[in-house]
């Protein structure tokens, strides 16, 4: 058995506006495993995809990610796998839907560790392919395309997840920009009772603030993450027609930044060692959800044994 770990993001920049966007990784985590079966499946490969934290979750993205994964491997001369049943399990601490990046997370380390999986079963690795970690990437976006998950690919959040650190990104033409350390340690994430999904937000809403997102990216190319995130929030909040007094809160206790996570539910506050961490915790208490404190990711997916 193999197993693959790959990060959660925060964002920095939401890309539906323009199409370029800004996101970093964070140390919640979706842990994906594969067993190879050989036990003569009448197709080529017959794929079982599970949750263990939500059995009764739609493993579509799952299956299309061992699916490009697997017809990859086939364009391998030296990869003969045939009639074997592939058994994926996933477990998660990524609220779903809460706009911390769990569909790029989920692709990510279903993609990678399907690919390790079925080349160690003809004790190939990925180093006697020619297979790249950027391929690796697209396979996950393009199945997450596939399935509707996301608007734009993703590319953003899915880099900072896959490579870990903070990425800033052209995501039609799937481009790293620029590549950032985020500086603070500590991360809080607030997380309401409430998901809304990416499929669900009204994208003519959030397209109509391009010129006022590209002030944003302008101060995430410049480093500063602080305004960018904030101001982003702010921006997408009134979009989606989201409360950002959560974030207002934050940054009245002592918050550096403060801000709306891909199109929520989540909200990002970046804290440094002069924040008050409780008077934080405490000014956002009366909102009902969870307060999670977390550090970023610098690392990205990992191969797990």
């Amino acid at each position: 058995m193999v197993k693959v770990r790959s990060p959660a993001s925060a964002t920095v920049i939401n890309a539906i506006s323009m199409g370029k966007g800004s996101a970093f990784g964070i140390q919640l985590y979706v842990t994906a495993d594969v067993t190879v079966i050989n036990n003569s499946a009448e197709d080529d490969v017959t794929i079982i995809c599970k949750s263990l934290d939500n059995p009764e979750m739609d493993t579509t993205l799952m299956e299309l990610c061992v699916k490009k994964a697997y017809e990859r491997l086939l364009q391998i001369p030296d990869f003969n796998l045939r009639n074997i049943t592939i058994k994926v399990e996933t477990k998660s601490d990524i609220p779903p839907g809460s706009g911390l990046s769990s569909s790029s997370a989920t692709s990510n380390s279903v993609v990678y560790v399907t690919l390790i999986a079925l080349l160690e079963e003809v004790n190939m690795t990925l180093e006697d392919t020619d297979i790249t970690k950027e391929e690796i990437l697209n396979m996950g976006i393009d199945a997450s395309l596939d399935c509707g998950v996301t608007k734009t690919g993703a590319y953003d959040d899915a880099s900072a997840s896959f490579y870990g650190g903070w990425k800033i990104t052209d995501n039609y033409e799937r481009k790293i920009l620029y590549d950032y350390h985020v500086e603070y340690q500590k991360i809080l994430i607030y997380i309401p009772n409430k998901s809304l999904y990416t499929a669900q937000t009204d994208v003519k809403a959030m397209k109509s603030l391009a010129s006022l997102v590209e002030i944003a990216f302008s101060n995430a190319v410049n480093k500063n993450i602080e305004k960018a995130l904030t101001l982003n929030g702010f921006l997408y909040c009134a979009a989606l027609n989201l409360n950002s007094q959560i974030a207002m809160d934050a940054l009245k206790s002592g918050a550096k930044a403060a801000g709306l996570s891909g199109t929520g539910s989540a909200f990002t506050i970046l804290v440094d060692d002069t924040s008050n961490i409780a008077k934080i915790k405490e000014a956002l208490s009366k909102y009902p959800g969870k307060l999670i404190e977390t550090r970023p990711d610098n690392k990205g997916s990992v191969v797990l044994r």
